[in-house]
């Protein structure tokens, strides 16, 4: 009972500290006119991978060493923001996301068989509320959000527009081992004083159950039913630093129980001293200025009882939610990538604020970094990936993105080399 407590608390000295001090450096409530806002992102991709895209093919890598590659179109992401200040400094953000073009999904009733009736899904995809908030702002140093929130881990999970990475799919080291784009219900109250940001959240627990071998804690965020199950909590904070012009570092970091936190979780005594503590630790920057950008992250995350929860999972059954795969105590993803915008050296173009970015990125993930002894490590879960290509704005709100790829695996994996294409956009509007 007191570890269920420990974050309520401490989040409740947090936010009493922080008041304080923002009273003392604005006692006067920031007040805004009532106004509507608008906006969204989108993009759209293709791809040519030159490599196999048989599911099996990390299981029997010899036997599709030599298929022929194979493309796709795809929506990532398409979202629409609608936000509301009501003023006396409370305001309204939601957000609708469609990944990969939505869902179609209908019953139908078919002639040519009788007229049975059948469930078809049209188009797969996904459609989620990725954000929908209440806050209070009392000072700069002060605002209270309430409601479903972005939980900003890492790089990707707190700059995952389109606009705020050069590829032309987001990051691939974190978007594999982290929940992306992270969102949870829960409290977060966050803050800005002289060259200073800082939010600290309080949540609801992972699931477990939901951890897999090649994405470690990546599919647990999400909850298969109508609710998220809440018997563990969780507390993440994020502190970044503005002193040096054009550069922003960030340290963020995250904590919280997962075993048990499922819907219908198992109260036996040999799991009684199971905890499945999450543990992360992030630290990334980014750097805008003189007509170059460069962008970095490294991110550590533990596990504990990973060999339990790896047994018990994989004992679920058949038509369980889970994954049912081995898990690491340990994971981690690294990457840096830099442009520079050559446009900024031809008047004509920078006259009319057009860019070109040619950039480079690397970057090295591995979601079975370590692992129990008694756990194969699956060596395909870890690689290592190039990137080169350009970036055109015509104007800020949209970007052409253009990209040659390689995932570089171990031996007896094949190496994915890739060629992608892609455009997007990133709009705001006030009403």
């Amino acid at each position: 009972m007191k570890y269920k407590f420990r974050f309520i608390i401490l989040f409740l000295i947090a936010f009493s500290f922080v008041n304080i001090q923002a009273q003392t450096a604005d006692s006067t409530q920031v007040s805004s006119p009532k106004q509507l806002l608008l906006g969204g992102y989108g993009e759209a991709a293709f791809s040519r991978n030159y490599y196999s895209g048989n599911p099996f093919r990390y299981m029997n890598p010899n036997n599709y060493k030599n298929d022929p590659s194979h493309g796709r179109f795809d929506l990532p992401h398409v979202v629409f923001f609608v936000g509301y200040e009501f003023g006396n400094g409370w305001r309204l953000n939601s957000e609708i996301e469609f990944e990969h073009g939505g869902t179609e999904s209908a019953v139908e009733i078919e002639p040519e068989e009788g007229g049975e009736y059948e469930s078809e899904i049209e188009r797969g995809g996904e459609v989620a509320l990725e954000q929908f908030w209440i806050e209070k702002t009392f000072s700069k140093a002060l605002n209270l959000r309430l409601g479903h929130i972005i939980v900003p881990i890492g790089y990707t999970n707190g700059n995952h527009l389109p606009n705020q990475f050069f590829t032309v799919y987001r990051p691939e080291g974190e978007n594999t081992i982290l929940p992306c784009t992270w969102h949870e219900t829960g409290i977060s109250l966050w803050g800005k004083f002289s060259r200073w940001r800082y939010e600290i959240l309080l949540l609801p627990g992972l699931d477990s159950e939901l951890f897999s071998n090649k994405r470690w804690i990546g599919g647990a965020s999400a909850s298969p039913y109508e609710f998220k199950t809440a018997n563990k909590y969780a507390g993440a904070v994020r502190i970044d630093n503005y002193s040096v012009p054009g550069l922003r570092i960030g340290v963020s970091g995250y904590y919280g129980e997962s075993f048990a936190n499922s819907i219908t979780p198992s109260y036996a005594e040999k799991y009684k001293n199971v905890k499945g503590v999450v543990s992360i630790g992030s630290v990334d920057f980014e750097y805008n200025a003189h007509n170059w950008i460069a962008r970095g992250s490294f991110d550590y995350g533990h596990l504990s009882d990973a060999k339990t929860i790896s047994l018990y999972n994989r004992n679920l059954p058949n038509q369980s939610t889970s994954p049912r795969s081995n898990i690491a105590s340990d994971a981690i993803s690294g990457g840096v990538e830099a442009g520079y915008d050559i446009f900024s050296q031809v008047s004509k173009f920078h006259a009319k604020q057009q860019k070109l970015y040619i950039f480079g990125r690397y970057e090295q993930y591995d979601s079975m970094y370590k692992t129990d002894e008694s756990i194969q490590d699956e060596q395909w879960c870890g690689r290592q990936r190039l990137a080169f290509g350009l970036n055109y704005f015509p104007m800020r709100e949209i970007v052409v993105k253009a990209e040659y790829s390689k995932g570089l695996l171990k031996q007896p994996f094949a190496n994915e080399p890739s060629v992608s294409l892609g455009i997007a956009y990133t709009g705001f509007f006030n009403m």
